[in-house]
């Protein structure tokens, strides 16, 4: 639950929860404006709304018909001195916030301004986290707290992260006090596995994220997909991470590691730092070959189409290892690029 101000709303069906406003057909600013000065307390009279406001009388009681329909107790005080008050004792329900949407708040704040799409100072955003995060239950605190220490983000967030908060919480939780999880995994291809992993980290990676660490099936570091995970909980116990493991790095090889429909192999006459710009790391795995100028870049592809074209923005020199048929789409790109350039212009 997190505490702060907000209206109540009945909305058409009267059914709808406390702490939302349904203000969208109204002017929005004024009649928040006006119910934050009767907040101060006291009776205001027309006259004084009126001019605080900016509006004619006549719409101040419009605003306040505005807010009698929200179910906020606007009192009519009749007489010389009269106006409008809040009913004695009023105060503004909470705005009501799950795990999940305390988690998409904080989350949406660190990211943005890690990722550099926050345009506030960092002071601003910092202090935005600080008053959320006050606010919050101190167990979902505590467990917001690991997934924001334990987290890394490799690059901006296309989309709204959707991963389970719940799954999420468990695993980064476990991450940050490094102690094993049990869970339950559905893989790309369907199927189903439990196993006990000692997770190492938890990176954000283009609108996913994925726990990284040491699986009791395979005994090596494998790479999971946190939405595919569907039952989690930490057992007993504790582990080491690796001395200079950084998730990160690990989490971009797998994702360029993971089977595909092709194995695709080239050797390129370029600098590692020449060929991230057209192959970053989540794509091709880069091995400097010893003595040569030249790098190896394996990469896995469902698809062929887009390579060429890349490798003709890099512009340097490659060989073809493997498969034949990238050959042929190069050679068809060559072809129409050819044929293009040979085309006269229109008179």
């Amino acid at each position: 639950m997190l505490e702060g101000n907000a209206t109540h709303a009945r909305g058409n069906s009267g059914q709808d929860p406390p702490g939302i406003i349904f203000l969208v057909t109204r002017p929005i600013a004024r009649v928040l404006a006006l119910l934050e000065i009767l907040q101060g307390g006291g009776t205001r009279t027309v006259a004084e709304l009126a001019g605080r406001l900016d509006v004619d009388e006549r719409t101040v009681r419009r605003y306040v018909e505005h807010l009698l329909d929200l179910d906020i107790p606007v009192r009519s005080v009749r007489g010389r001195h009269g106006g409008y008050r809040l009913a004695p004792g009023y105060r503004m329900p909470p705005l009501m916030l799950t795990g999940e949407e305390a988690l998409a708040v904080l989350l949406g704040l660190v990211a943005g301004r890690r990722a550099g799409l926050i345009t506030t100072s960092v002071a601003a955003a910092e202090s935005a986290v600080a008053k959320v995060r006050r606010v919050l239950p101190e167990d979902l605190g505590r467990r917001l707290d690991a997934l924001l220490a334990i987290a890394d983000f490799t690059a901006p967030a296309r989309s709204t992260l959707t991963a389970e908060a719940e799954v999420l919480l468990t695993v980064a939780e476990a991450a940050h006090d490094r102690r094993p999880v049990e869970l339950a995994y559905l893989a790309g291809h369907g199927g189903a596995s439990e196993r006990v992993v000692h997770p190492y980290g938890i990176v954000a990676h283009s609108g996913r994220w994925y726990l990284t660490g040491l699986d009791s099936v395979s005994g090596q570091v494998r790479t999971f997909r946190v939405d595919r995970i569907t039952a989690v909980h930490t057992r007993d116990g504790t582990f080491d991470v690796p001395t200079d493991f950084d998730p990160g790095p690990q989490v971009l090889a797998a994702l360029a590691e993971a089977p595909r429909h092709h194995d695709v192999s080239l050797r390129i006459d370029a600098t590692s730092d020449q060929i991230r710009a057209a192959f970053p790391p989540s794509v091709a795995v880069l091995t400097e070959i010893a003595g040569t100028s030249w790098v190896r870049a394996r990469i896995r592809a469902e698809r062929l189409d887009w390579i060429p074209p890349r490798l003709g923005a890099l512009d340097r020199p490659f060989v073809i290892e493997r498969p034949d048929a990238l050959r042929d789409l190069v050679r068809a790109l060559a072809g129409r690029l050819a044929a293009r350039a040979d085309t006269p212009p229109e008179d």
